[in-house]
């Protein structure tokens, strides 16, 4: 049975260097054991790092004991949700990738909200610093 996006169409996923996921298969996928909604695709910025940081969310610090690496600027991860919406409540909410953002995402985050950090990110974001 296929996962499917907040565009209504099937989930693609967001990141495999780092691996991401709450099942870290490489897609924000979201079952009844992810109580954080690990569902909106963010391509992280220092900015929205920083912010996790400090609300108790460090992304940056590797934890290997979770298969985390660490982040840094411009990797794409699956964050929670209500997270995301905290930052861009604050003005710090990072690029999203729609298409592999889940629709329960919804269940949290406003659509308009997700749709204003859009971002179309090609498959080898390396491309970008050309």
């Amino acid at each position: 049975m296929a996962d499917w996006n907040v565009l209504g169409t099937e989930l693609e996923p967001c990141g495999a260097d780092p691996l991401t996921g709450f099942y870290r298969d490489g897609d924000c996928r979201t079952g009844p054991e992810d109580l954080g909604s690990h569902t909106v695709c963010a391509v992280v910025t220092a900015e929205f790092l920083d912010h996790q940081r400090g609300i108790g969310n460090d992304l940056i610090t590797p934890m290997p004991m979770y298969h985390f690496p660490g982040l840094t600027p411009g990797d794409r991860w699956c964050v929670t949700a209500a997270n995301w919406q905290r930052a861009h409540d604050a003005g710090v909410g990072a690029p999203v990738v729609l298409a592999s953002t889940h629709e329960r995402a919804l269940e949290i985050v406003p659509l308009a909200d997700l749709q204003e950090h859009g971002v179309d990110v090609p498959a080898d974001p390396g491309v970008l610093g050309d």
